[in-house]
């Protein structure tokens, strides 16, 4: 495993590939390679990307990929995130089908994976594979989410740029101004701008920024979320804080791409002259540190439990003589009273 870890330092992409399997399967060889590689992360610019099925996320990573590949040489790489099915546990992985352009260029790596079942639009190995291709080399690391909705917000918890896909014709306009997945956009895009009703999103999303405090973040700050203010510049002035812009797209022949190329860019360099990449790189290691020791002590506490005892407590769950909450006092406890 060592060997790996130094074949991928020095940029082997097999070695890449086998340390990602490693990885998001959790195998001791993966947590053996995840603490050598963690000094070589900090680097990369996390980009993520979400917004409803359908409005055209794979299509657009693929032309953003292009096109930061042709203009700006920077190496990236792709993680696309498959909704897992319920019922047979298996995922199609078809987001590759829509980035064929990419095929051949060795600056460009592609990983679909299985949200196995998380909600919230990533896997619980998603941020663990990110911290892979981060000490690999790669310049910028675009997620692209399971597509779940308004609740599909973890990746504004990993992402240090995030991206909210809208298009025409996926609802009426108050879909836009829902709180939730609007709310942890860093730049907004419509995409499929040719259809019909741009003008009414567009009128819907600007309706939402205006009623937004752009002066004020939420943060995650010892397992809480606190607001933090905004960076003003040297003069005090507010000049310079982020509003998120309107971008509109059509993926399928690359109409506003390099717009939205550039925004991403804008946005990075605001993170790092107002002090925010700090705040969301601080943000980002707790909500993973908290998360580990979540399904640590879980595992521990599962492991530690006696079988039968766990099932004569769910079976009092099913004849309603213990509400849940009971429960969980009578297994921390050890004993039914």
């Amino acid at each position: 495993m060592m060997n790996l870890v130094e074949a991928l330092l020095t940029g082997d992409r097999l070695a890449l590939s086998r340390l990602l399997t490693q990885v998001e399967n959790g195998t001791q060889d993966g947590r053996f390679a995840l603490n050598e590689l963690f000094q070589h992360t900090g680097k990369a610019h996390l980009v993520g990307v979400t917004g409803a099925p359908g409005v055209g996320k794979s299509s657009l990573v693929n032309q953003l990929a292009l096109h930061i590949r042709s203009h700006n040489n920077k190496t990236i790489a792709i993680i696309a995130v498959d909704p897992t099915s319920p019922f047979t546990g298996g995922a199609v992985l078809g987001d590759r089908v829509r980035m064929r352009n990419l095929a051949g260029d060795n600056g460009v790596f592609i990983r679909s994976m299985a949200s196995r079942g998380t909600l919230g639009g990533l896997a619980h190995a998603t941020s663990a594979m990110v911290q892979v291709f981060d000490a690999a080399g790669f310049d910028i690391i675009l997620i692209e989410t399971v597509g779940a909705g308004q609740a599909e917000v973890d990746i504004a918890r990993l992402a240090h740029t995030t991206l909210v896909v809208d298009a025409p014709g996926m609802g009426d306009d108050i879909q836009a101004i829902k709180a939730g997945i609007l709310e942890i956009a860093d730049i907004l895009v419509i995409n499929k701008a040719d259809r019909p009703g741009l003008e009414n999103i567009e009128h819907a999303l600007r309706g939402m920024l205006g009623m937004a405090h752009p002066t004020q973040r939420l943060f995650r700050h010892h397992g809480n979320f606190e607001i933090v203010e905004a960076a003003s510049d040297v003069q005090g002035s507010t000049n310079h804080l982020w509003i998120p812009p309107i971008q509109k797209t059509i993926a399928t022949d690359g109409t506003g791409i390099p717009e939205l190329a550039e925004s991403i860019f804008r946005h990075a360099s605001y993170l790092e002259s107002s002090g925010d990449w700090s705040l969301r790189e601080r943000s980002r290691l707790e909500s993973e540190l908290d998360a580990l020791i979540q399904d640590t002590l879980t595992q521990q506490f599962r492991s530690n439990l006696p079988a039968e005892l766990y099932d004569k407590v769910l079976g009092h769950i099913l004849e309603r003589k213990l509400s849940p909450w009971e429960a969980v006092e009578t297994l921390i406890n050890g004993r039914l009273r």
